[in-house]
């Protein structure tokens, strides 16, 4: 079983295909997202903004730029749009006043936990030709891989 797995690791052909899936995968996943988005009135860049505070809690506009990739220009106008929407707030940092924290607000929230709940409903749907040992092991499999790379 070893030997198999180190062959594995270095057959270029397998590791091809599988990145070739994964980025099938995610483009799919990201044009449903897309699609689920239509029935609100954010954007896709908002949407990923309003995820990060959804997963992370409070964050400053440059904390926020770095997880998105974004210039901290652009996710400045970014929230001033969904400020304006009243998805978030800025709050003065409690420790330190000179600090603004972007804090997510009920609508935002709302928006959030709505649009995952169909995300997954897709996925479990996607998911439902395979037993529960299959998406088992696929989920182990992916937070593995997801581990991996994180501490790369």
């Amino acid at each position: 079983m070893i030997l198999d797995e180190k062959l594995l690791q270095h057959d270029d052909i397998v590791v091809a295909e599988l990145e070739k899936d994964l980025r099938y995968i995610a483009a799919i996943i990201k044009q449903k997202g897309r699609e689920l988005l239509a029935d609100y009135t954010i954007t896709p860049p908002q949407f990923v903004a309003l995820q990060w505070l959804f997963e992370e809690g409070n964050m400053t506009i440059g904390d926020l730029s770095q997880k998105m990739y974004l210039a901290f220009s652009t996710t400045t106008d970014l929230i001033d749009r969904m400020e304006k929407k009243e998805l978030v707030t800025r709050m003065k940092d409690p420790n330190d006043r000179r600090v603004v924290r972007i804090q997510l607000l009920e609508k935002g929230e709302k928006i959030i936990d709505e649009v995952i709940k169909k995300r997954q409903k897709y996925l479990q749907d996607i998911l439902g030709d395979y037993s529960a040992d299959e998406v088992i092991l696929l989920k182990d499999n992916l937070s593995k891989l997801h581990q991996q790379m994180r501490k790369e």
